[in-house]
């Protein structure tokens, strides 16, 4: 599916999408942001699910340096941007 139509409404002073259940979001943060043509793209930002319990762990000296490394190099990759036709 690439496109639906959806709503958009106003939350307090801000306004808001509804975003279908088809492009469901895995993560409770997003990136908003305007490319040339002036259409907003909406991209995820990953959860930091795992960052305390590295902060514990390099706390007790139980994380080697390549175990971190790996983790790191693995969050710092960025979802790819999908190109939407603008309706």
């Amino acid at each position: 599916m690439d496109s639906l139509t959806t709503r958009v409404f106003n939350n307090g002073n801000s306004q808001a999408v509804r975003i279908p259940a088809e492009f469901r979001l895995d993560t409770d943060r997003v990136r908003i942001s305007r490319n040339e043509q002036g259409d907003l793209l909406i991209q995820p930002l990953r959860a930091e699910r795992g960052t305390a319990l590295l902060q514990a762990l390099q706390t007790l000296n139980e994380a080697d340096s390549t175990f971190v490394a790996a983790l790191e190099s693995e969050q710092a990759l960025a979802l790819p941007v999908q190109d939407r036709e603008a309706l």
